[in-house]
């Protein structure tokens, strides 16, 4: 196996995430592009569709070649959700259909509504043959060469696992014109070999300049495309992540011994295109096969001591089977949720590690050469939910469902697959006592408030509707935008029949929740009570300090009290009580009365004392500091406050602060 080399590509290194595709060919399926896709113009004017639909974000002046448009263009053709274009030596267009046009194929991917039905139609398309084979006459599809592959690896090993390293050079470097036997020799070598090596780093590098002797191309290019090449094989739904390779999912180990039977066509291209465009057949579109798949997977089941009933559905049919199929799965799928979920409490070294690619704006963390996390910079959105929600799940004693808190999807390997829709909110955390709602955003610009403001307040509205347990809501941004703040804030909402409602929502950077999250598990005390109680103790400052103020108070709120964690230490925050302007006073003796001004020493002030007005809110010139009782005065410096002026039915009396207001009840509207 000596011979010059050459590395297959299932998927795109400018689209490296195949989830996106469907988003974008959704775009294009209702735009004018559909059958006039090609010329320079067409691109160019896609690529600012596309961006300005939010499918990618395409910097001013980094693209006016519209080369972004045609790799997009590529993966529509190469699935068979647009007609590719045929050479003259392949055939004719016109017998397959109008260039760049919607194929039955692409209309049916549009429709696949959940992620299984998704997978499917992309198993359908990588089990085409469409690569052609060095004798230039048969093609080969690389998902069925690879598990033929993984399937001996299984057979000699115990174990379908291929690693990275190995996926890199005897995977994606190799077709069925070689001798699956012997490619299988070469990556059991490989891994002998590298098991001893002292240093895997240096190991592999030396493997690769070896291999890249054959190969006329970037020697970086094993790595960089084995990333992408995996991904998009993982969303065929017959593979699964295993530390940084694949394995084969055991509940799809009947279907890929069925695609592995079969790795190359002598069919011409026009032929495997017309396949392709229509739909490609699978192994489960009959009868003995799908049967012979959901066997399997109920004893897979049963093993598992999981409990179902399909006998509510017919099984008449191949369809009728898959359907019965997809259900275990769906279930089998939510019990792996609930086991992953259980595990990260153990994992929530990991979860911050995440957190600080998040707030660099991605980037990728290697521990060693068989580990590492990525956060891919055009996936922070979906990123973001994903590790609260995994913080939410370390943090545990939730008595909803980890996939009930969740509403963005994931894949098999429990990694997002987008963000959740704009229609609920993105967590939503239910325990014994309370609810707590957390809304994420990677936005950090002025607007940020424009933006989210108004449905944050919406779903925290609709969820203190819907649960009869108190709601807090926690929203997380890289950075907090200071008029975002200041909505939050106040947090009114009127919900219907004009009903005012006042919402605890507490603004957080991805930093602050990162330093607290972090000092709860290494003091051993992450109890979701805490988050709780840091909301209620960032909340008692709002009604008195101007937004700039608020952020401030929140970040030491949440400094001292990580602090806490560590040494025992209690926190600064004074327990005395908060009085908002024009607060509703109870008294003891006096009955109800309402806050209109205040009294302040002022030691720099040539009187020492000073009456405020305090009714609707502090004169412009002074604000408060955050510890609540001292004001700073443009001209007179910090002043302390000594009493509340309050005006009772009849009486106008001024209540020493904070003594008297121990025989006090402060309302706030």
């Amino acid at each position: 196996m000596n011979e010059n080399i050459d590395i297959w590509l299932v998927g795109n290194t400018g689209l490296r995430n195949p989830n996106r595709i469907q988003e974008g060919f959704a775009v294009f399926a209702n735009s004018v592009f559909v059958g006039n896709l090609h010329g320079k113009e067409n691109e160019i004017e896609f690529m600012k569709l596309l961006d300005e639909k939010g499918i990618i974000q395409n910097e001013e002046g980094k693209d006016e070649s519209g080369s972004h448009a045609r790799k997009w263009r590529l993966m529509f053709a190469k699935n068979g959700f647009i007609y590719p274009q045929v050479k003259k030596k392949d055939g004719n267009q016109d017998d397959l259909g109008a260039l760049d046009a919607l194929t039955p194929f692409g209309k049916m991917f549009l429709k696949a509504d959940t992620y299984p039905a998704v997978q499917e139609c992309y198993l359908r398309s990588m089990s085409v043959e469409q690569f052609p084979l060095p004798d230039g006459v048969r093609y080969f599809s690389p998902l069925r060469w690879l598990l033929a592959i993984m399937l001996e690896l299984e057979k000699r090993t115990g174990s379908s696992e291929i690693s990275r390293i190995e996926f890199a050079l005897w995977g994606h470097t190799t077709n069925p014109s070689y001798n699956v036997s012997d490619v299988v020799d070469s990556i059991l070598d490989l891994r002998a070999r590298r098991a001893v090596a002292p240093a895997k780093r240096p190991f592999d590098k030396q493997e690769i300049q070896k291999r890249g002797e054959h190969y006329d191309k970037k020697p970086e290019n094993f790595l960089d495309y084995t990333d992408m090449n995996m991904r998009y094989l993982r969303i065929s739904g017959v593979l699964q992540r295993k530390g940084r390779g694949l394995v084969i999912v055991p509940s799809k180990h009947v279907l890929a011994e069925k695609l592995a039977k079969s790795t190359a066509s002598e069919e011409s291209l026009m032929q495997a295109y017309k396949k392709l465009c229509n739909g490609a057949p699978l192994p489960t579109d009959s009868m003995d096969v799908a049967k012979a798949l959901l066997d399997d997977l109920i004893k897979q089941m049963k093993e598992r001591h999981i409990v179902f009933d399909i006998s509510d559905l017919p099984l008449t049919t191949p369809t009728e089977v898959n359907i019965a199929r997809q259900r275990l799965e769906n279930l089998m799928a939510q019990t792996d949720e609930i086991k992953y979920a259980e595990d990260q409490r153990n994992q929530w070294k990991e979860i911050s590690d995440y957190m600080s690619l998040l707030i660099k704006g991605g980037g990728k963390l290697v521990y060693d050469e068989d580990n590492a996390i990525e956060v891919p910079k055009d996936e922070t959105p979906a990123y973001l939910e994903w590790v609260l929600w995994r913080a939410a799940l370390a943090i545990d004693h939730m008595v909803n469902k980890p996939y009930e808190v969740r509403g963005f999807r994931l894949d098999s390997d429990f990694l997002p697959v987008s963000a959740a829709g704009g229609r609920k909110g993105d967590l939503y955390c239910e325990f014994n006592d309370f609810t707590i709602l957390t809304e994420v955003t990677m936005s950090t610009s002025s607007r940020q408030e424009a933006m989210e403001g108004e449905p944050v307040r919406r779903h925290v509205s609709d969820a203190v509707l819907k649960y009869d347990k108190p709601v807090y809501g926690m929203f997380i941004a890289v950075r907090i935008d200071t008029n975002t703040a200041e909505t939050f804030r106040h947090g009114i909402w009127y919900a219907k029949g004009d009903v005012k409602q006042r919402l605890d929502i507490v603004p957080l950077t991805l930093a602050q929740f990162q330093k607290y999250f972090v000092a709860m598990f290494e003091a051993d005390k992450a109890q979701p009570e805490h988050l709780r109680d840091l909301i209620l103790t960032c909340e008692t400052r709002r009604d008195i300090l101007e937004a700039p103020a608020w952020k401030q108070y929140i970040d030491t709120t949440v400094s001292e009290k990580a602090l806490s964690f560590v040494d025992g230490r209690k926190t600064s925050a004074t327990k005395e009580i908060i009085v908002p302007a024009g607060a509703i006073i109870r008294h003891a003796v006096f009955g109800e009365g309402q806050v209109v001004g205040m009294a302040v020493n002022f030691p720099e002030s040539a009187t020492k004392t000073m009456e405020l007005p305090y009714l609707r809110s502090l004169p412009d010139e002074v604000n408060f500091c955050t510890d609540g009782r001292c004001l700073l005065h443009d001209r007179f410096g910090e002043g302390t406050i000594y009493a509340y002026i309050v005006v009772f039915k009849n009486h106008i009396m001024s209540l020493t602060y904070p003594a008297s207001f121990d025989a006090c009840e402060v309302i706030v509207e």
